[in-house]
């Protein structure tokens, strides 16, 4: 399953632009962060709510992913999300999680949390549903 995660992760161009990384998988949940790089930043220098959006929409999707066969694939079907504090800090972590599947349709959550040094602040949070597809 990690292999399976990580494989398909490697070829999003997004995520690499984004400086973005898979910090672990497991049943149901998966973490990615990625750095506040000066390009992901809005006018007042915190992370843009794009980044927020984009690693936190990532890791919900794989985190359905790890529950489904190997023959399927996920899709978003709709993402909603909750911008609570502005993203300062050194990067973002996103921890995404299976809160239903089913066959058709699998609702996740993720929390989006900015990171600096060993402090923490939530900043998003996402709710969404994401749909099995063939591989």
């Amino acid at each position: 399953m990690d292999d399976r995660i990580r494989s398909s992760f490697a070829k999003q161009s997004m995520m690499q632009t984004l400086g973005a990384e898979i910090e672990s998988v497991a049943p149901g949940e998966v973490v990615i962060t990625a750095p506040i790089l000066p390009g992901s930043r809005q006018q007042h220098g915190v992370a843009h709510a794009a980044l927020s959006f984009a690693i936190g929409d990532t890791a919900a999707g794989y985190a359905a992913l790890t529950l489904m066969p190997e023959s399927s694939e996920v899709m978003t079907a709709e993402m909603k999300i909750n911008l609570l504090a502005p993203g300062a800090g050194d990067c973002l972590r996103a921890t995404g999680k299976v809160i239903k599947p089913g066959r058709r349709l699998v609702i996740v959550t993720a929390e989006v949390h900015a990171v600096t040094g060993e402090e923490e602040k939530l900043v998003a949070l996402l709710q969404g549903t994401m749909v099995p597809v063939s591989a």
